[in-house]
């Protein structure tokens, strides 16, 4: 049983894991078991390339990231576990966890995260009530999202990034990932707003 598993290797899924990674050795997550689906096929990042995002020198490759963020996680925190070549096919609800099948395997976790893509390719079943027009793209992309509010689609189902209704941008959806799991912090820190900084 995990305490969390995130579902989606991109932009906002990696960044919650690491977030959640930095946060290891507080006393309320010393026990939590973390994991990430690392499925990244179908992440925008496969073809992207950033010459506008604050730290990324200039002609960084989405590509490259995806691949280096997967390292950064492994290599700093290793206690997340990366659950990779898996793609998620059923996200369901069960008394007070969620049962996650892929096309490999079952998981059991009391918090889920979804964190994938915002295409009308959505196809994770039992989800599907929640999946309306994207606010903030195009009509014509035929754009989705989960509804939600302020990244909480239902109590322990989260969702970040592009799918949680925010715009395509990498910064954005960094900084979605990383809002979900300072909520995951604090609710395991009883509700005392968290946040992980480090300093040197």
């Amino acid at each position: 049983m995990y305490d969390a598993l995130i579902i989606g290797g991109g932009a906002a899924g990696l960044s919650c894991a690491l977030v959640l990674g930095s946060a290891g050795q507080k006393d309320f997550t010393k026990d939590k078991i973390t994991g990430i689906i690392t499925h990244q096929k179908a992440s925008h990042l496969q073809s992207a390339l950033f010459n506008n995002v604050l730290g990324l020198n200039p002609g960084t490759t989405g590509k490259s990231i995806l691949e280096n963020g997967k390292n950064q996680l492994a290599e700093l925190y290793p206690r997340i576990e990366q659950i990779d070549n898996e793609k998620v096919t059923a996200v369901m609800s069960k008394n007070d966890y969620f049962i996650i099948t892929t096309n490999k395997a079952i998981y059991q976790t009391k918090i889920a995260v979804i964190a994938v893509g915002y295409t009308n390719l959505f196809n994770i079943h039992g989800l599907e009530s929640y999946i309306k027009p994207h606010p903030r793209a195009k009509a014509e992309k035929n754009r989705i999202w989960l509804e939600n509010t302020d990244h909480l689609v239902r109590k322990g189902l989260y969702v970040a990034g592009t799918l949680a209704g925010w715009r395509s941008q990498f910064a954005i959806a960094c900084g979605s990932g990383s809002h979900v799991a300072t909520d995951i912090l604090t609710l395991w820190n009883n509700g005392e707003h968290t946040k992980v900084h480090d300093k040197l």
